[in-house]
């Protein structure tokens, strides 16, 4: 690759050189999909459109990247709602899997054209559970089976848990999730047993009838369409409690191999000072900002358009800042495409007509996808590119090139029409 790439990985908590574990040109990117139960907010598109963005950059860069997303249809949260509403399970998360299909493409953000479900990968995950029971890390409770994470070296390295606090008395948890940023010290559960309350949601298996449960779904999905190792895994910061050291015992112990080199954590958006959540009620959707008159690239744009460690914070003056920065830049990169020859141009010092603008933009991107520098940084020249072609001073050549560089550019950002 002609740049190198740092970035921040949340494994070793510095900022690494980026290669892929084959030194090849292919980069396996995993990124943490929604869970369909409920309508996606702004908060969790924010963790998408950094995904999208390192996607784009890696592409940029030259990078074949090899993604997958995937759809969390069957957790328990999905199974209660379906009941509260009378409707089977498909028939909620149907709906909701293509609005955020069309959200996305309102947004610009890239998907793999196969999406796999929890619900298409119950196979792959009774095949990891019945590994896991044969080399000793799973176990059975009565209907359903645990993973005790005792049992695996190194539990828990991701977040960097202290195991001296784990608990002598044996703990489970049955639940899929837990509110709040804590820990579950005890066991986790792998397969939840059929009960009533599943309905129709059950599978007839060699573990029995049942369902798996959240922590496996995403090895299963992985394993089944990926592989058992990745290059990148990426999702939000809530999944460093409990969540991504599950998936890494469960992958781990059955392949023996190291599930990810890198690992990316995205902070959330708040809302009135705190993280976007039903409980707290300050949910804010796509539509309600498109319905105070932010378009698409206006939104995109506010996302992006801070660091993926830093938190985000959104109120009207910062959407406000955010759309006025955006839209000026865009009226400067049209008024570059715009055709038109400079009357009394002589060539000399143009900034961008060199390499100016994509080794600003590649400088900032490089020190681990600081897209707000790299706009930054290129948004002077582009200025500057503009006032010269308005004064007569930029060539068309220089004011082509320019342009071309721009495009390129946002073929990463895609926020410039």
């Amino acid at each position: 690759m002609s740049s190198e790439l740092f970035l921040y990985n949340t494994l070793t908590r510095r900022k690494e050189r980026f290669k892929p574990r084959d030194d090849g040109n292919t980069v396996n990117l995993f990124t943490c999909g929604p869970s369909i139960y409920a309508w996606p907010h702004v908060g969790n598109y924010r963790t998408y459109l950094f995904e999208d963005i390192l996607q784009r950059y890696l592409e940029y860069l030259g990078y074949n990247v090899h993604r997958m997303i995937n759809f969390t249809d069957i957790e328990d949260k999905a199974v209660r709602q379906a009941a509260k509403a009378g409707v089977s399970v498909e028939s909620l998360t149907r709906p909701i899997g293509r609005g955020f299909l069309a959200d996305c493409r309102r947004l610009g953000i890239a998907l793999p054209k196969i999406i796999p479900r929890s619900s298409t990968s119950v196979d792959q995950a009774v095949y990891l559970i019945e590994k896991l029971l044969e080399k000793g890390h799973a176990y059975r409770q009565g209907r359903d089976i645990f993973y005790d994470p005792l049992t695996f070296k190194g539990f828990g390295k991701l977040f960097g848990l202290d195991m001296s606090r784990w608990p002598k008395k044996k703990i489970r948890f049955r639940q899929d999730t837990y509110p709040g940023k804590r820990w579950n010290l005890g066991d986790f559960i792998l397969w939840k047993g059929r009960r009533e309350s599943d309905g129709d949601t059950y599978w007839k298996t060699s573990l029995g009838e049942g369902r798996p449960a959240w922590n496996i779904q995403d090895p299963a999905m992985l394993t089944k369409h990926m592989g058992y190792t990745t290059d990148i895994w990426c999702g939000g910061t809530d999944n460093l409690y409990r969540h991504h050291d599950y998936n890494i015992a469960v992958v781990e112990a059955v392949s023996g191999k190291k599930l990810s080199n890198f690992w990316l954590h995205c902070e959330p958006v708040l809302s009135g000072g705190k993280k976007m959540s039903k409980s707290t009620g300050n949910i804010v959707y796509l539509d309600d900002l498109a319905n105070e008159g932010f378009r698409p690239h206006h939104i995109r744009f506010f996302l992006i358009y801070n660091h993926f460690q830093e938190r985000i914070h959104l109120d009207d003056d910062k959407l406000h800042k955010a759309r006025g920065k955006i839209d000026t830049l865009r009226d400067l990169a049209a008024r570059l495409k715009k055709s038109g020859l400079a009357a009394n141009s002589d060539g000399l010092g143009a900034p961008g007509s060199d390499d100016r603008l994509t080794a600003a933009f590649e400088s900032r991107m490089n020190d681990n996808l600081d897209v707000k520098g790299a706009v930054d940084a290129v948004y002077t020249p582009v200025k500057q590119l503009a006032a010269m072609k308005a004064g007569g001073t930029l060539t068309p050549e220089e004011s082509r090139i320019a342009a071309e560089k721009l495009a390129r550019i946002d073929t990463v950002l895609r926020v410039l029409g």
